[in-house]
């Protein structure tokens, strides 16, 4: 059965990996409802990964944009630096018990190689991690820490030498190695079962945050915000309110440097519907339907598809999907590390950089919540070269 979020999602595959895709949907199917499973999996959340992560209010930064109480999920503070080992260490402990023994798996920042190649060294299984040869330059220290725990890392020259790039020779790979391979999709996006299996992995994000509103101030959030790349923190975090409707969910894309196509990763400013790598959704493509260039100052953002859920969302107008520009983002991260000590990802930094943006017009009672999606640290040397920092 492939899974459908209204028109959006499917399964749009080649032949040569309909095997492993059905594979996969039947041990998910039984995972996600066997009790061992689900246990083992917030055992290891808790002792390995260091959940639940916090919910941190920073007044300076609230003050400086002049904005209403804010509020921050500190998935910077989760082992690795980013919300991306909650689907790693889920999708990987599903591989051991499928009886894989490698792991591939795709990244643009960097932060899902290195929370697979740590999930792959906790579990004792052999990993290898396709990477852009651009996202490899502006993301170096990622490729390092990848290196360390034993993850072999592959340059992909091919296109753009980005995320799309490597999802492309992730997928080649596993077409021919599946029998012992599981390929670890970094985000909600994808054939089916990989939207749902992901944003089920990341749900802990949001069902975490609701209890801790209820704790500190007995109540939900007005608005939260998160970053859309391919769409897996905000999916994570939203998924706990979509039926809550007096609170507002927005979700930033990377606006880039312009408006025009091949200047920004902006999937909901184009509004284009299209197939990529395996699932029917928006995405950014010229007048002949070929896959379009991005650009974003974050290798994480840069992504021409938006997962089908988010799709879907943006159809029935249960969240609003808004564009930040690199400079934004660059002012936002400088602003938050000055004000609080907190350093953002470059991705993060959108979902901060519209929260400045619309602040001073909040009322200032409301409660914001923004989803940290990873720290920074993996930013600085390429921005230190630019002299940004």
């Amino acid at each position: 059965m492939s899974k459908r979020y209204g028109e959006f999602g499917g399964v749009f595959m080649p032949e040569l990996l309909i095997a492993p895709i059905n594979e996969l949907t039947t041990a998910w199917n039984a995972a996600k409802k066997d009790p061992q499973f689900n246990e083992e999996f917030a055992h290891i959340l808790k002792h390995y990964a260091g959940r639940p992560t916090p919910l941190t209010e920073v007044p300076r930064f609230a003050a400086a944009i002049q904005g209403p109480r804010v509020f921050l999920k500190r998935e910077d503070l989760l082992h690795t630096g980013a919300h991306k080992l909650n689907n790693a260490l889920g999708q990987c402990l599903l591989a051991k018990h499928m009886g894989k023994t490698r792991i591939i798996a795709e990244t643009g920042a960097g932060q899902h190689g290195v929370a697979t190649a740590a999930a792959c060294a906790y579990l004792g299984l052999t990993c290898v991690v396709y990477m852009g040869r651009t996202d490899m330059e502006r993301q170096s220290p990622n490729v390092l820490r990848m290196r360390l725990m034993g993850a072999e890392v592959r340059a992909v020259e091919n296109g753009t030498a980005t995320l799309k790039d490597a999802v492309n020779e992730a997928l080649r790979d596993w077409s021919l190695s599946f029998s012992d391979t599981h390929y670890c999709l970094g985000s909600a996006l994808g054939p089916h079962p990989y939207p749902e299996m992901v944003a089920e992995f990341q749900s802990v994000i949001g069902k975490e945050c609701l209890q801790q509103c209820k704790e500190q101030w007995q109540g939900l959030p007005d608005l939260i915000i998160a970053c859309v790349g391919g769409g897996s923190n905000a999916i994570g975090m939203f998924s706990a309110f979509l039926n809550e409707s007096s609170v507002k969910l927005i979700g930033v894309e990377a606006g880039g440097h312009g408006l025009q196509l091949g200047q920004h990763a902006a999937r909901f400013l184009a509004k284009t519907k299209g197939v990529l790598h395996g699932c029917y959704t928006y995405v950014l493509q010229d007048k002949q339907g070929q896959i379009a260039e991005t650009a974003s100052i974050s290798a994480g953002l840069d992504y021409p598809a938006v997962g089908p859920q988010h799709a879907q969302l943006f159809a029935e107008k249960r969240v609003d999907y808004v564009a930040a520009s690199d400079q934004e983002a660059l002012q936002a991260l400088q602003l938050l590390a000055k004000t609080e000590g907190i350093i953002p990802a470059l991705e993060s930094s959108h979902a901060l950089a519209h929260l400045k943006k619309i602040a001073p017009s909040l009322a200032k009672d409301q409660k914001i919540v923004v989803n940290l999606s990873g720290r920074g640290d993996k930013d600085l040397p390429a921005l230190a070269e630019k002299g940004w920092v």
